[in-house]
C-alpha cells in the first residue's frame, strides 16, 4: 500500500532504523579505510554521530516531521565526530531546514529537503572531494528531485534514493584513484547507504541489502611490544583556570536542569522567558535558557539554588537536575595541577579577596556532560585571561606535554577516537578567556572543531593542525603578547613548516603507489604517504626518517608510543645520531596507542 505523505512519527522510525542499520555495519565501514592502518574509524564516527541524533529524537518525539527532523538535527550536530560525522550532521541539518514548520511531507517536499541537505553539506567543506559521501548524497538527492515528479509514493521514492546512492557508491573508485588502487568503495558513502537502507525498510517493510564491494578484514590486534619507560618529563605550565582565585567564585552553584511543561500541572504558569531571565539574574549569572514548546533547558550560576528551583516549579516538572559547587571543583583542579591556593594567588597576581566570578565552564564535569551548552559567556567576568588553548591528544605523555605548555584543556582523542562537536563546545565554554585557540591535531577532526567554533558564539580560532607534531609546533609558536590575528598566522605557519611521520602496523595486504604492504608489517607514513613497509621495525623507521630528512632538518623529535620498547628506541636513537649528526634529537614519551613512534622533523 502506498504512502503519499510521511509525518514526524514516520520520520522518527526511519531515522532510528537507519541508525540501527549503520550500527550493525559500523565495523564493515571501518574496514573500508583506505590506509591499511589499525584505526580506521569512519564507521565508529558515523555510528556515534547517528546515535547522538537518535537519542535526541527519542527525547523529543513529535508527530510533526519538521519538529522531529529538528530534534534529530540538533542531536547530530552536537554529537558529530570526524569529517564523516560532521558531513552527516550537515546533510540532516539542511534536511531539517527544508521541512521546517511542516507536519507532513510529500515526495516532492522530501526530495527538496534532501537537496537542501546536500547544499548545506557542500558549503560546510572548504574543498569538497568527489568520490566521497558528498558525491553519494548529491547523486541520490538529484535523482530524488527527478523521481518525485513521477511518483506520489514516499516509500517508492526512498527505494529509488537508496538504489541511486548505492549506484553512486559503486562508482566512487572511479572518482578517487586511491579507492580503486586499494579495491574499496568510499567508507562515508557506504555509511550513508546503510542509513538509507534503514529508511527503506522502515517505510516499506522491505529489507534491502544490495551487494557491496568488500574490504579486506582488519587484522587481529598484534601482541603488545613491551612498554618502555619515560625518558623525559614535560615542564609544568599554568592554565587559564589557575589564574583565578577559588574564593573569587561569587555565584558558586552551577545548576543545570530541564523544565518539562508536558509533565507539569494543567494550571502551569505561562512562560515569560524575558521575565524569567531577569528573575534568575537577581542572584545569578551565566544564564542560559533554551525554550522549546514542551521543554525548557536552564543553566545558571547562583548563590541560592533553592530559590532557582522554587522559581522554576510553577512552569512544569523539573527533571535531570544537576548542581555542582564550583569552588570545590576549582580546588580539585588546583590540586590536580599541584598548586596550593597560596601559589595560585601568587601566580594570578591578585590580592586575596579580589572580586571575581567563575564563569559557567569552571566545572570539569561540564566537559563530559550529555547536554550541550549553548549561548555566550557572561557579560561581567572580573578575571578573564587574555587567551585559552584547547588541544586534542592521544596518550598521556602527549597530553602532559600539551598541558605543560599553556594548553588549558586537552581533549582525549585522535586517530582512534575523534571528539564530538559537543566535546569541543563544552571545552570552549569551560574557559574564562577572551580568545580561544583550537588545535585539532588530526585532519579528521578539523571540521568538527570548525563546527564547534561556529556554534559556540565565543571568540575562537581553529588552527588547522593535522598531526600531533603540527600541533606542538603551532603551540610553541604562540606568543601571548601578540594579537589573536598575529598568533593565528604564526601558529598556522609553524604547523606548515614541520614534517610529520608515524609508524604503525599494517592490518591488511595491499599495494599503494607501487609499494607492496603485508599484513603485520610495520609501515612508515610521511604526511599522507606510505613510504616504507618492513617486518622489521628499525628498517621501517629508518626508511621513513631518510625520506623525511632528504631535504635536511635541524631537529628530529620522537614521541614514543605505549608499545615502543626502550631497547628499540635506544637503537633508533643511536642510528639517527650517526646518520644525521648535524640534527638535534629529542625523545619524549608520548604514550599513544597503535603507533610506536610519531616523528617530527623541523
Amino acid at each position: 500500500m502506498g504512502k503519499r505523505f510521511i509525518n514526524g512519527t514516520d520520520f522518527m522510525r526511519m531515522a532510528l532504523l537507519g541508525a540501527e542499520h549503520l550500527e550493525r555495519n559500523a565495523e564493515h565501514v571501518n574496514a573500508l579505510n583506505v590506509f591499511p592502518v589499525p584505526d580506521g574509524d569512519t564507521g565508529t564516527n558515523m555510528n556515534l554521530t547517528m546515535r547522538s541524533g537518535s537519542e535526541a529524537l527519542r527525547a523529543r518525539p513529535s508527530d510533526s516531521v519538521g519538529k522531529a527532523a529538528e530534534a534529530l538535527s540538533k542531536g547530530l550536530l552536537m554529537g558529530a565526530r570526524g569529517n564523516s560525522g560532521v558531513i552527516l550532521s550537515q546533510l540532516f541539518r539542511g534536511f531539517a531546514r527544508g521541512v521546517a514548520n511542516l507536519d507532513e511531507v510529500s515526495p516532492v517536499q522530501f526530495a527538496a529537503a534532501l537537496q537542501q541537505g546536500v547544499d548545506m553539506a557542500y558549503k560546510s567543506v572548504v574543498k569538497p572531494v568527489e568520490g566521497t559521501i558528498l558525491t553519494v548524497a548529491r547523486e541520490a538527492a538529484k535523482h530524488a528531485v527527478t523521481i518525485a515528479r513521477r511518483t506520489a509514493d514516499v516509500p517508492q521514492l526512498m527505494q529509488e534514493v537508496h538504489a541511486k546512492a548505492h549506484e553512486a557508491l559503486q562508482r566512487t573508485p572511479d572518482m578517487l584513484p586511491v579507492l580503486k588502487q586499494v579495491g574499496v568503495v568510499d567508507s562515508g558513502g557506504q555509511g550513508l547507504v546503510f542509513i538509507y537502507e534503514g529508511f527503506v525498510e522502515s517505510l516499506s517493510g522491505i529489507h534491502v541489502e544490495l551487494p557491496v564491494k568488500e574490504a579486506a578484514a582488519p587484522a587481529p590486534a598484534p601482541a603488545a611490544i613491551p612498554q618502555r619507560t619515560a625518558s623525559k618529563q614535560p615542564q609544568a605550565g599554568t592554565t587559564a583556570q589557575s589564574r583565578l582565585e577559588t574564593e573569587s567564585i561569587e555565584f558558586l552553584y552551577d545548576m543545570e536542569f530541564f523544565i518539562n511543561r508536558r509533565l507539569g500541572s494543567i494550571n502551569a504558569m505561562k512562560f515569560d522567558e524575558s521575565w524569567y531571565r531577569r528573575a534568575l539574574a537577581k542572584d545569578g549569572d551565566s544564564i542560559i535558557v533554551i525554550a522549546d514548546d514542551d521543554i525548557i533547558k536552564v543553566h545558571v550560576h547562583s548563590r541560592k539554588p533553592g530559590d532557582v528551583l522554587n522559581l522554576s516549579l510553577p512552569y512544569g516538572e523539573l527533571t535531570d537536575i544537576r548542581i555542582l559547587n564550583m569552588r570545590e571543583q576549582h580546588r580539585d583542579l588546583l590540586e590536580h595541577e599541584g598548586m596550593s591556593p597560596e601559589e595560585q594567588t601568587d601566580e594570578a597576581g591578585v590580592a586575596s579577596g579580589t572580586a571575581g566570578a567563575m564563569p559557567e565552564w569552571a566545572a570539569p564535569e561540564v566537559l563530559t556532560g550529555g547536554v550541550p551548552v549553548q549561548g555566550v559567556p557572561p557579560e561581567e567576568v572580573h578575571e578573564f585571561a587574555p587567551f585559552g588553548i584547547i588541544a586534542v591528544a592521544m596518550g598521556q605523555g602527549i597530553s602532559d606535554i600539551f598541558s605543560g605548555n599553556n594548553v588549558d584543556v586537552v581533549l582525549s582523542g585522535g586517530q582512534t577516537m575523534n571528539p564530538s562537536t559537543e566535546d569541543f563546545v563544552q571545552a570552549i565554554h569551560s574557559l574564562s578567556a577572551e580568545h580561544i585557540y583550537l588545535l585539532p591535531n588530526n585532519s579528521n577532526i578539523i571540521l568538527t572543531a570548525q563546527q564547534a567554533a561556529e556554534l559556540s558564539e565565543r571568540s575562537v580560532t581553529v588552527i588547522p593542525t593535522k598531526t600531533i607534531p603540527q600541533g606542538l609546533a603551532a603551540l610553541l609558536a604562540f606568543n601571548e603578547d601578540e594579537s589573536a590575528e598575529s598568533n593565528a598566522e604564526r601558529m598556522t605557519k609553524a604547523a606548515g613548516d614541520v614534517q610529520s611521520g608515524q609508524v604503525t602496523l599494517a592490518v591488511r595486504d595491499t599495494v599503494m603507489d607501487g609499494l607492496t604492504i603485508r599484513e603485520g608489517h610495520y609501515i612508515g607514513i610521511r604526511e599522507k604517504e606510505i613510504v616504507s613497509s618492513s617486518e622489521d621495525l628499525q628498517e621501517a623507521c629508518r626508511v621513513l626518517l631518510s625520506s623525511m630528512m632528504k631535504d635536511g632538518g635541524e631537529l628530529i623529535t620522537l614521541l614514543t608510543g605505549q608499545d615502543a620498547a626502550e631497547q628499540d628506541t635506544n637503537e633508533l636513537a643511536i642510528w639517527i645520531e650517526a646518520e644525521f649528526p648535524d640534527a638535534e634529537l629529542e625523545v619524549h614519551p608520548g604514550g599513544q596507542p597503535l603507533y610506536p613512534y610519531l616523528i617530527a622533523v623541523e
